[in-house]
């Protein structure tokens, strides 16, 4: 699955602007459908407590239940409805409530970036050596105007769905993991 969901509702940006919740759609868009109970055990958090979220990413359309996956009754499983979330910033600005949400939604994405890396760097001294050699972490300035910007973010964005792309046909080979791939353009003032 490469399917991408556009959100455009205030309403569904502040669901996602919860750090569990994100992590719950994070962990199935990688490891896949998975019971609430697996959720908790790989989350470390309680099985109410990502039913409770599963719930409400689900009225948003972020998730959705996996019955054909059970193998009795009590059993829930939940899928990822798509690989890929999108919205666009620029046009939630002209309005209070849509800027404050994607503001809440964003914030959210960049403290789980830097949660994620500091625990990359906790567990790094127990990874083999080439997995630590093909790690990066950097960045670069370059003065631009905002459309050669625009046109630096489309390059990079182009060049992480290919990366992607190819990584989601290569899923289930065994000397594959996910990697992370984190970038950010921004103006600096």
């Amino acid at each position: 699955m490469t399917d991408t969901i556009q959100v455009n509702d205030p309403s569904a940006l502040r669901a996602l602007a919860h750090p569990l919740r994100l992590k719950i759609i994070g962990e199935l868009r990688t490891t896949g459908a998975m019971t609430v109970g697996a959720l908790a055990t790989a989350l470390a958090a309680a099985p109410g407590s990502i039913s409770y979220h599963l719930t409400t990413l689900a009225a948003h359309g972020f998730v959705a239940p996996a019955p054909e996956l059970a193998r009795d009754g009590r059993e829930r499983w939940w899928r990822a409805t798509a690989d890929i979330t999108q919205y666009d910033t620029s046009e939630r600005q002209a309005d209070d409530d849509q800027r404050e949400a994607s503001w809440a939604f964003r914030r959210t994405i960049v403290q789980s970036y830097e949660a994620e890396l500091l625990d990359h760097l906790d567990r790094e001294a127990g990874d083999a050596a080439e997995w630590i050699e093909a790690a990066t972490l950097g960045d670069t300035v370059s003065w631009l105007t905002a459309a050669e910007a625009r046109e630096f973010r489309q390059e990079v964005e182009e060049l992480a769905a290919r990366w992607s792309r190819r990584g989601f046909e290569r899923r289930d080979e065994a000397e594959v993991r996910p990697v992370r791939f984190i970038y950010a353009t921004f103006g600096r003032r």
